[in-house]
This record gives C-alpha cells, sequence and structure tokens, in this order.
C-alpha cells in the first residue's frame, strides 16, 4: 500500500506564507491614511501603533520601505479580520457617496433639460422644497448654457438639490 498524502495537513508552502506577508504589509501600510484615533478603536497594540507613528515620521526611501517591513511583522500578531471590515466599510461608504451624488446630478441633468414635468416629479419627492426658487435656478442655469457661459447657477441648482436632500 502507498502513503496517502492528505494535502490539508501540508504545511503551507513558501510563496503562500509570502502573499500572507505582503497582504499583512498592505493592510499595516493602509493603517497610515487612517487617523490615529482609529488606531485603538481596531485594537492594535502598542508597539504597532508607534511603529505606524514612527513611519508617517519618515521620508527616506529606504528607512520608510524597512519600517513598513517592520509593520507588516507586527502585524502577524494582530487579528486582521477587524481592520478588514474597517476598510471594507469605508469603501462601501465611498460607492454610496459618489452613487448618491450621480443620482442628485442626474435630478439637476433632468431639471434642467425637461423643465415643469420634472419640477412637479421632483416636489412630490421633496415637499420642503421651495417651488419658484427651484425654477428660477433652472431657467438661469438654461440661460447660462444657451449663452456658453461658466455653469454658475448649474452648480447653484445641484448644490440646493443636495442641501434638499
Amino acid at each position: 500500500m502507498q502513503d496517502e498524502i492528505d494535502p490539508l495537513d501540508l504545511p503551507p508552502s513558501k510563496s503562500r506564507l509570502k502573499r500572507d506577508a505582503h497582504a499583512l504589509q498592505k493592510l499595516g501600510t493602509e493603517l497610515l491614511d487612517i487617523p490615529e484615533s482609529e488606531w485603538v478603536s481596531l485594537g492594535l497594540t502598542q508597539d504597532l501603533m508607534s511603529a505606524l507613528r514612527e513611519a508617517k515620521r519618515l521620508h527616506s526611501h529606504g528607512a520608510r520601505k524597512r519600517q513598513l517591513q517592520y509593520i507588516g511583522k507586527l502585524m502577524r500578531d494582530v487579528d486582521p479580520e477587524p481592520i478588514q471590515q474597517y476598510f471594507q466599510q469605508l469603501r462601501l461608504k465611498a460607492r454610496q457617496q459618489a452613487q448618491r451624488h450621480h443620482e442628485l446630478e442626474g435630478w439637476r441633468d433632468r431639471l434642467i433639460e425637461d423643465g415643469d414635468p420634472a419640477v412637479g416629479v421632483f416636489l412630490e419627492l421633496h415637499a420642503q422644497a421651495d417651488r419658484q426658487h427651484l425654477r428660477q435656478l433652472i431657467r438661469q442655469a438654461k440661460k447660462e448654457h444657451a449663452e456658453n457661459k461658466p455653469p454658475r447657477s448649474s452648480r447653484a441648482l445641484f448644490r440646493y438639490i443636495r442641501d434638499l436632500d
């Protein structure tokens, strides 16, 4: 009989270990972009927080690279899951804000292009809006567009819509 080797019993490959180490170092590098007050809430160790502070201070390429490798080493002792979830939430929030911004831009364009019918639909959704002010901004935006002037009123209309939201 041959000895059967179960792939689950094998230790991780050297390549796998290296990929994991690089991922932890990258995660540690991302921590440099968030405020220090968030580090405590993520449960980072004091050593890691002081290493991150030191990395922020360094500007020399070689010294910074060594410090980031050290941060990667310290990250091995930290549970990466809460940190990854934190960054996932940040990316999700940014995506939602961008989507909402695009929706508001769509409303602005629709109000300018369609005029009164779009104003009626918009006012049904936003009862607190001032019809007269809204129509005035739309008229000014159309006039500026027709005269090839800078879109000052269009921007003002966008800000008004955004503030209502």
